[in-house]
């Protein structure tokens, strides 16, 4: 799994000029799943997410967690993440999980992050078109990899 993790003062993800999900201060995920990911994965990234210390403390370093500062979350699948560009011009998506793998990994990790904060996430429409908008406090940008741990 890749994420891309951006500390946010508010965020949005719209489905046909409709809000689906909105939050305030908080995490934005974009989450990309492929077909080598397992609940270890989801596991050891949710609570990555839910610990990482972003967050300002009182002397404006970053030391708290989404937990310390009551932020919330929006979660969006993006299987571009996962994209090849080794070659030409036009990325490959081979690596990215098709929606039969996908669509059960993405809800596990909705139910993972919403165990791990003890109330529930915000989430785009997986496979959906979707328009996000953010606002990145900070800017603050993190880019997380299940595969590269060590």
């Amino acid at each position: 799994m890749i994420t891309v993790i951006q500390r946010v003062s508010e965020s949005s993800v719209k489905i046909d000029g409709k809000i689906k999900a909105q939050i305030g201060w908080g995490m934005m995920v974009l989450l990309g799943i492929e077909e080598a990911d397992t609940q270890e994965d989801i596991d050891w990234l949710s609570k990555k997410i839910v610990n990482l210390r972003i967050f300002p403390d009182e002397n404006e370093v970053m030391n708290r967690s989404l937990l310390d500062v009551n932020g919330e979350v929006l979660l969006i699948s993006q299987f571009t993440l996962h994209a090849s560009t080794k070659k030409g011009n036009r990325p490959s998506y081979i690596k990215a999980a098709k929606p039969d793998f996908a669509i059960p990994m993405y809800e596990k990790m909705i139910g993972a992050l919403e165990t791990g904060l003890g109330r529930k996430i915000s989430t785009g429409e997986f496979g959906a078109d979707m328009k996000v908008s953010l606002i990145n406090d900070g800017p603050v940008t993190l880019v997380i990899d299940t595969k590269n741990r060590v």
